[in-house]
């Protein structure tokens, strides 16, 4: 034990007597910083983002702000300059994206599927189709409830190119009763058909996810060649940005690319839902 004897000068109290207890050496722990993540509600929702970033954060002493909408939106915050970094799915949107020089570094990290999922009564008929644009054409015919998301997502942009493929006209719910449009996210949209017995496009992880409290949905139409999710990791352009943070959005991108991370991505579902949510696209080697 040390004891040290402090004399107070010119004060009338008396000497004070401190024990001073052995401290260990501790580095300030420095602020974290901050990366403004606009992604897909398909990562927020099928739970992959809350596996994955506790350690990215401690890794890089970091803290991610998720801004989970749409893809349009979120490619819109990156054009703003508003995000760091983005995590998409929908290829079109990204092409114009990075062809106007918005973005660098376009990363295709996972994909999955998406699946058409509507009421085990299946009123129009699709159930186990193996071509996505006929099951829609029958729905069209049928009339059947259809719940969109209408939020220029990618999911969106996905269904709307189903629809064209039809050679009908794209339903709109202002003038088709069986037509709905939520103008909400992936799990929202899943719940109002679920509430409304109505058929709708997802991505399967969200679904598979979330299906326990889906229980007027089942999946008809799975994995089709023409249904593939593709996503994407994009830096937003800190040339045309300087106020992004650029360093720890590239440290992002090689997080999610990194075998670690990748080797989680291939095996997340498992411990939920008893199968894979995703394929992991750095350690797939067949053709996406």
């Amino acid at each position: 034990m040390i004891t040290v004897v402090l004399t107070l000068s010119g004060c009338t109290s008396p000497s004070a007597t401190v024990t001073a207890t052995p401290t260990a050496n501790v580095t300030p722990t420095a602020t974290p910083q901050t990366l403004t993540l606009s992604t897909t509600t398909s990562m927020r929702d099928s739970g992959l983002l809350d596996t994955l970033l506790p350690d990215f954060e401690k890794e890089y002493n970091a803290k991610v702000n998720v801004i989970a909408q749409g893809s349009g939106a979120a490619l819109a915050l990156g054009q703003s300059g508003d995000a760091d970094v983005l995590i998409v799915h929908s290829p079109a949107a990204e092409t114009t994206f990075m062809n106007a020089g918005y973005g660098w570094n376009r990363t295709q990290f996972a994909h999955n599927w998406f699946v058409i999922v509507g009421p085990s009564s299946d009123p129009a008929g699709i159930r186990n189709m193996t071509n996505a644009t006929m099951a829609f054409k029958q729905i069209y015919d049928n009339k059947s409830v259809f719940v969109g998301r209408g939020d220029n997502s990618g999911t969106a942009s996905k269904e709307l190119a189903l629809w064209n493929g039809t050679s009908y006209a794209a339903p709109n719910n202002k003038t088709m009763t069986w037509y709905k449009s939520t103008g909400q996210g992936m799990l929202q949209t899943l719940q109002i058909a679920n509430q409304l017995g109505g058929y709708a496009l997802t991505d399967k992880s969200t679904y598979l996810q979330n299906q326990k409290n889906l229980t007027e949905l089942t999946i008809l139409v799975d994995s089709t060649p023409d249904m593939i999710n593709k996503y994407d990791v994009i830096e937003v352009n800190a040339t045309m940005h300087p106020s992004v943070n650029y360093d720890l959005a590239h440290k992002f991108l090689q997080f999610m690319t990194s075998n670690a991370t990748q080797q989680k991505i291939s095996q997340y579902g498992m411990d939920t839902v008893g199968q894979k949510l995703f394929v992991a696209d750095k350690l797939n080697t067949t053709s996406t």
